[in-house]
């Protein structure tokens, strides 16, 4: 470990949608799809007044009001395809475990090919700040797909890593710690066994941060992509919207609690793209597009220079150094790393 030039950043939250496409982010929902009979259920007139508007900006604040309304213009905000602003994946498989697996180590590791891929071998930015000094136990993961406790490999470092059917325990848990508990037993497996609401998830992760006030949080949602491969896009949406509106509460929170006011960055992502037109379904090597991006920063080292205007390139593996960089830390992994984000950092 080796340190560098300290920054006001002394928490991080990272938060990933799984399969959330930039073109509802950037452009907000596609009138193709929206009006599709194939692709909705939710009666017409109710998902339209919730999601349309006349022009793409108008479209993307009314589904996620909290990016364009607080983060435009306290963050920013890459990936914007349309301005020729590009974030991209450096793997070539553009799904799940390997998307999540190279946001978190820096690298794109050709070995890791498949969801089904045993404990990840490669060093993970999470355990890395937990070896720091004033950061250990401090470091949590809250994730609406079992599979992360792989991905993060939990076994190797005995960190939190709370995922579906798993209640949190403590000796001296909370109330709120304690419904939030109970609720995954009063709610369907809307998704089958293996992955939860992430309704869910993020209570649990509230309920752990007002608690015991880590310093790292790993926030993985997942119903986005389960709605996008079930073809069921009015659900696709509202996945989006509530994933803005959980982000607002948490920042609202955040804000005004002493730890964390003013000394937390928030990392928005995902962890794969997802095809256009009959594959926005879809996503994987063979999909084209799937592999797309975006970054979503903001926090008190992180120049608010909102939606990002101007042609460049950044990919997905740059996120691991670039959450080492903001707590004053260089990540140096015996595997390969991205380089941080410099003006992420400025």
């Amino acid at each position: 470990m080796s340190t560098v030039a300290q920054q006001r950043t002394k928490n991080v939250i990272m938060i990933s949608m799984d399969g959330y496409r930039w073109r509802e982010l950037f452009a907000g929902a596609d009138s193709l799809l929206l009006a599709s009979r194939k692709y909705n259920s939710q009666d017409s007139a109710w998902r339209y007044a919730k999601y349309w508007a006349p022009t793409p900006a108008a479209r993307r604040e009314k589904l996620m009001p909290f990016v364009w309304q607080t983060i435009a213009r306290k963050g920013q905000l890459y990936g914007n395809r349309q301005l020729d602003n590009k974030v991209d994946f450096r793997n070539t498989f553009w799904f799940s475990y390997p998307g999540r697996a190279e946001v978190l180590t820096g690298y794109s590791d050709p070995a890791i090919n498949s969801n089904s891929y045993p404990d990840n071998p490669n060093e993970n930015i999470l355990e890395f700040v937990n070896k720091q000094k004033g950061y250990a136990g401090k470091v949590a993961t809250f994730a609406s797909w079992d599979v992360v406790a792989r991905i993060v490999n939990r076994n190797r470092n005995g960190m939190l890593v709370n995922i579906y059917g798993e209640d949190v325990k403590d000796e001296n848990l909370t109330a709120l710690q304690q419904a939030a508990n109970s609720m995954q037993r009063f709610l369907p497996d809307f998704f089958g066994r293996g992955e939860r609401l992430d309704g869910n998830t993020y209570l649990l992760a509230k309920s752990y941060l007002l608690a015991k006030k880590p310093r790292v949080m790993y926030i993985d949602l997942a119903d986005t992509d389960v709605f996008g491969h079930d073809g069921k896009y009015d659900f696709f949406l509202d996945a989006a919207h509530y994933a803005d509106a959980m982000i607002a509460d948490l920042w609202a929170y955040l804000q005004q609690d002493s730890f964390y006011k003013d000394q937390t960055t928030i990392l928005i992502y995902p962890d794969h793209g997802r095809g256009e037109d009959k594959q926005w379904v879809s996503h994987g090597g063979q999909v084209a597009h799937a592999g797309e991006s975006y970054l979503l920063v903001m926090g008190p080292d992180t120049t608010p220079t909102g939606e990002q205007q101007s042609p460049g390139q950044l990919f997905m593996d740059q996120c691991a150094q670039t959450v080492a960089r903001l707590l004053g830390f260089m990540f140096k992994p015996v595997h390969p790393v991205g380089n941080a984000i410099s003006t992420v950092l400025k």
